[in-house]
């Protein structure tokens, strides 16, 4: 592998790591409950750094990283869809809903007592980007500059 593969495998593991990172400290440090399309961006973020893993030990490694940056462009493009939403440029395909996971208790408790967290709001912005529109923002880029690193010619 040249250095730029070598970075863009470090950056493909990197970059799903901390966002998911950052998800989860929102959502238990600072209570910003995930709606359902927040877990829709986590998904390819979760497949993104096994696949990032895996390029580590199974060759082609470029393969494998060429696969977790295009998760991580999954991600970013869903959150292009659900900063959206959010802004009202366009309805959402599904009804909001509560994803927050129950700390013990009987279902209908854990049902009754979570936080109804909706799609089309902002929990939290900076500089008016939603945390869905820095998702978009942050894994589109680092997807493309993955890309990159990876279509380099060896000198």
């Amino acid at each position: 592998m040249t250095s730029s593969d070598r970075l863009a495998q470090k950056l493909a593991l990197a970059v799903p790591l901390l966002l998911l990172g950052g998800a989860y400290l929102g959502q238990y440090g600072f209570d910003l409950y995930p709606c359902e399309m927040c877990w829709w961006q986590r998904w390819p973020h979760f497949v993104a750094l096994a696949l990032a893993l895996v390029s580590f030990v199974i060759a082609p490694k470029r393969l494998w990283v060429a696969l977790a940056a295009g998760g991580i462009l999954t991600s970013g493009l869903i959150g292009a869809y659900h900063a959206g939403v959010e802004y009202d440029w366009w309805e959402g395909l599904t009804a909001c809903s509560n994803t927050a996971a129950a700390n013990g208790g009987s279902a209908m408790d854990a049902i009754l007592n979570a936080p109804l967290v909706r799609c089309d709001e902002v929990q939290w912005s900076l500089f008016g980007i939603s945390l869905a529109g820095y998702n978009f923002l942050i894994s589109t880029a680092s997807a493309i500059v993955i890309f990159v690193l990876l279509g380099r010619k060896a000198v």
